[in-house]
């Protein structure tokens, strides 16, 4: 199997090959970023991606994205120090197979990729209960309102970005990122962008 790991912290990527080591054949592809998890992916068709979701430039979520809309068929595990349902949620709908906290047991990741490399689905057990028991809390949620562009428009819009450097960003138009803008501004109820930022620190986008 062929494994593209997606994640800015070389420290992941060793320890990702130490907990795979009793695998058998497994073949590590490394990238630092989603611009390179991108062209990677485009040139060497991995089995299965594992991605952080919180990288230097474009998000995790945005990769999945623009790697499920040329390869549909594709597997891929988000992996994140985040442990909020409402990440794993997310995640799922953007159309991961699978999602892995870093906090959580070592051995979570080596079975979401022999589950998910065998065509499964997964979440940890505590992940999934916490999605299961949490139904209406997530439907309260600001972040249940918006979709994964828009997740990731509020990222960039909190990392102080102007929106011609995430419209750069997300390979779409000015004039597309600021009617986004505008339409999460109504979606979540506040005015101004300061407060839409605001809103994403507190609910931890940002």
């Amino acid at each position: 199997m062929r494994i593209l790991i997606v994640d800015d912290h070389p420290i992941v990527a060793s320890g990702c090959r130490a907990v795979l080591a009793d695998e058998g054949e497994i073949e590590i592809l490394e990238a630092a970023d989603a611009e390179d998890g991108e062209s990677i992916f485009i040139v060497e068709r991995p089995d299965l991606c594992v991605i952080d979701i919180n990288l230097p430039t474009v998000s995790g979520f945005e990769l999945a994205r623009r790697i499920l809309e040329r390869a549909p068929e594709a597997r891929i595990i988000m992996f994140s120090m985040n442990d909020d349902p409402a990440f794993a949620a997310r995640a799922i709908e953007c159309g991961a197979k699978g999602y892995v906290s870093k906090t959580g047991d070592p051995d979570d990741l080596v079975e979401a990729i022999r589950t998910v490399g065998a065509g499964g689905t997964y979440l940890p057990s505590a992940i999934a209960r916490s999605i299961a028991f949490a139904g209406p809390t997530l439907a309260q949620s600001p972040l249940s309102k918006l979709n994964a562009r828009e997740m990731e428009i509020l990222r960039l819009l909190s990392a102080g970005k102007s929106l011609s450097e995430i419209a750069w960003l997300v390979q779409s138009s000015y004039k597309t990122v600021a009617n986004t803008s505008s339409i999460m501004r109504q979606k979540l109820g506040v005015k101004t962008s300061v407060e839409l930022v605001r809103l994403a620190i507190d609910s931890g986008v940002a």
